[in-house]
């Protein structure tokens, strides 16, 4: 599992990266403002059906199906099942994308409906969620690929196509600027392009393995196919839970004053840097194991992983959520205050980052707790616990919204993962699936400690550093937190016993 999860990571992580180059482009370009607000709400739109259709519901039924058939039929049972699926996904998914199209402005109605009384934003939106719109297309195929690849325990390309999205995005955004209406439909271009070439990425990938798959001419409803289908309907149910809390706070930050929208973006994505690549990564490369030695009749096996993967989880995302907390106005102004995204911009998306930083452990520790369900076959009961998150979201965004205008929904978001991660990690030690043993007992609480003693570090640090003007200097002060940081948590959680250096080395050898 350290091997996936290393391959995953280390990918997600130069995408992340990438990723912010773009976003610090995206805020020179287009700021906080209509335009800001019509692109990212076009992004968001694809990426709802792509969590729900793609990754959520898809990965849940057929990557513990693949496996499964994998090891007990062979290579040419389990290409039959993803070309029967693949074909079956492009069908619908083209429907989908033809109806969404069509009928974008009742849509956007629904999903933002703070833009109707606004006539540049609802058009802007409308136009850029048309081009973005068959993006999801691919991106599901790619998603269904990725699975056989990571199936076949081929984490690599899969993890890497990310990258394709966010330079292409950078590309289109120089070379096509000029010649669209805004940067923003430069930017959904280079969007709908990205889908394109991730799926070319890994249908190549998995072609190199043996296993190039291709569209049936006529869809199949075999016996397989069935049993995945039947598997994925509380799964979509659970991944539309998900995806429903992401469209509340979209349609509530619709009702906000221009820009809250993109403040939220801004904040987001600091926050997503740790969570897709500890959390992604812990959980793509932990569910297949899983299914292998849940299938293998190795129970004990299945109780270490869950284990270990806890214990990553809680190392790697407490000391990020501490240092995003800490220096929320720092990271926002060195990676995006110039151009368009000015000082007050700064300010309300530094607010926002410090609500979601209150959740990121949270999160994290739903994708390491969920697969600990899907690899038993068990996609019900985290739909049932998603719903109880989703009405727990909803009344804290009511309730806070008025009072903390964006930022309320940020910690709405934040508090109701906490609700999600608590409840299922309840249920799998009440039915004995994960037992936390000595080792995770005595190292969580010194992690903790040894998170707040960097956090102690980082804000005298600042205290005595101040807020620079310059954005050079801005960003080399960055550089030195993240310094600092890294050598007081580890050095710290050495010291403590919560951590152990050369467990790290010797990861790092087998890697």
């Amino acid at each position: 599992m350290i091997r996936g999860v290393l391959t995953v990571g280390v990918w997600t992580l130069a995408s992340r990266v990438l990723g912010f180059l773009r976003d610090m482009l995206i805020a020179a370009y287009l700021g906080a403002g209509p335009v800001a607000d019509a692109f990212f709400v076009a992004l968001k739109l694809p990426n709802l059906f792509r969590r729900l259709f793609g990754e959520g519901a898809f990965n849940a039924a057929f990557v513990p199906a693949f496996a499964a058939t994998l090891t007990v039929q062979g290579q040419a049972a389990a290409r039959a099942l993803a070309e029967r699926m693949a074909t079956l996904m492009t069908l619908w998914l083209s429907v989908l994308t033809v109806l969404a199209i069509l009928f974008m402005p009742q849509v956007m109605r629904v999903l933002a409906p703070g833009f109707v009384d606004e006539a540049l934003r609802f058009s802007l939106a409308i136009e850029m969620t048309r081009i973005t719109f068959p993006y999801l297309l691919f991106i599901c195929l790619t998603a269904l690929v990725s699975g056989v690849l990571n199936g076949l325990d081929r984490f690599a390309a899969a993890a890497g196509a990310p990258v394709l999205f966010n330079l292409l995005s950078m590309g289109a955004l120089f070379a096509l600027s000029p010649f669209v209406s805004t940067p923003g439909h430069a930017l959904a271009w280079g969007v709908t392009a990205s889908g394109v070439a991730q799926f070319a990425l890994v249908w190549f990938a998995a072609a190199r393995a043996g296993m190039p798959l291709r569209i049936v001419a006529r869809p199949s409803l075999a016996p397989e196919v069935r049993q995945v289908l039947r598997k994925m309907v509380p799964g979509l149910i659970g991944a539309g839970v998900t995806q429903l809390n992401l469209a509340v706070d979209v349609i509530i930050a619709s009702l906000l004053p221009a820009g809250a929208v993109s403040y939220l973006y801004y904040a987001d994505r600091i926050g997503q840097l740790p969570l897709g690549v500890i959390g992604a990564a812990i959980g793509t490369a932990m569910l297949p194991l899983l299914v292998k030695q849940l299938r293998g009749g190795l129970p004990l096996s299945a109780h270490r992983t869950m284990n270990r993967a806890v214990e990553l989880s809680l190392a790697l995302s407490l000391p990020a959520a501490a240092a995003q907390a800490a220096l929320a106005w720092p990271i926002i102004a060195a990676l995006f205050e110039r151009g368009a995204f000015g000082p007050e911009a700064t300010v309300a998306s530094s607010a926002a980052l410090v609500a979601y930083a209150i959740g990121l452990p949270a999160f994290v520790l739903v994708k390491s707790f969920v697969p600990g369900f899907f690899a038993r076959g068990d996609t019900a009961t985290p739909v049932k616990i998603g719903l109880l998150a989703v009405a727990m979201n909803l009344a804290l965004n009511l309730s806070l919204t008025p009072f903390l205008q964006h930022v309320g929904i940020a910690l709405s978001t934040s508090l109701s993962a906490w609700a999600n991660a608590g409840l299922l990690a309840w249920l799998l030690w009440r039915r004995g699936l994960w037992l936390p043993d000595r080792r995770i007992r005595q190292r969580v609480p010194r992690l903790v400690l040894a998170a707040a003693i960097m956090t102690a570090a980082l804000l005298a640090l600042r205290l005595a550093i101040g807020a620079p003007a310059d954005h050079a200097v801005r960003l080399a002060t960055l550089a030195l937190y993240v310094g600092v940081g890294l050598t007081t948590y580890f050095g710290a959680a050495h010291l403590l016993g919560g951590l152990r250096l050369g467990e790290l080395r010797a990861l790092r050898r087998r890697r």
